[in-house]
């Protein structure tokens, strides 16, 4: 069973690493495409983007905003299953039901960036099989712990986890100023490392999940709640934080 990797960035290279299958890459940049065939010593290949050949699975990893876009484009090269690793899960299991209904559909998202592997990946299944059991083996084999959920419930859950987490991590990273190291408290420290962690990372990723998620609004709405209160009414803010 070989696999067509669509998106040679980060994370169809690490899914790429672990496949044990043949693969191949495919990339709106051809040249991206190549370079991720030549780092895997032999065991990929790179296709133009409107390969006409056929591939036991596409596994789309591409960004969010294009996931469906690249299903729409690449279901038909799959001859057992579709599945992505974008992140969102609703819109890229909705687009495989249209356009590869009698191929397995499974929507994987790695809750970590690559460098960070391996960790927790939410799997949502819509019609798994023997194909996308062999990618989920692949998966666990790699030290991974896959944890299954509703795509629904996954998107749902993304608002706070991604969404509204990482805003506020980037808003506390745009009011904080300078301050010696020396007068740094537990809670600031903890903040810091958060803050640089976020901004050490794409800001395309970042954008992304605002656009899909959302979260923005609501951090700014809850830090006005808290700007606008008095004494009383914020130890009523404070204990609405802690419920």
């Amino acid at each position: 069973m070989d696999v067509l990797v669509v998106g040679a960035g980060d994370v169809g290279r690490w899914f790429a690493d672990l496949a044990d299958a043949p693969v191949a890459f495919a990339d709106v940049d051809e040249s991206r495409a190549e370079a991720a065939a030549a780092a895997h010593d032999g065991r990929a290949r790179a296709v133009p983007l409107d390969t006409e050949e056929s591939f036991g699975v596409v596994a789309v990893a591409v960004p969010m905003g294009a996931a469906v876009a690249a299903v729409e484009a690449h279901a038909a090269s799959a001859e057992q299953a579709v599945v992505d690793f974008t992140g969102e899960m609703v819109a890229p299991l909705t687009a495989m039901a249209e356009h590869a209904p009698a191929r397995e559909r499974v929507s994987f998202h790695p809750l970590f960036a690559p460098e960070h592997a391996p960790g927790r990946v939410a799997v949502s299944e819509s019609a798994p099989g023997p194909a996308t059991g062999h990618v989920r083996e692949w998966l666990e084999a790699a030290g991974n712990d896959l944890v299954d959920v509703g795509a629904s419930e996954h998107d749902d859950a993304m608002v706070t986890i991604q969404g509204r987490a990482h805003a506020a991590v980037l808003a506390f990273a745009l009011a904080a100023e300078d301050v010696p190291d020396e007068l740094a408290t537990p809670v600031y420290e903890d903040l810091a490392a958060l803050a640089d962690r976020v901004t050490g990372g794409n800001a395309r990723v970042y954008a992304d999940i605002q656009a899909a998620f959302g979260g923005a609004d609501d951090v700014a709405a809850a830090a006005r709640r808290l700007a606008d209160a008095d004494r009383e009414a914020f130890e009523e803010v404070y204990e609405d934080a802690g419920r």
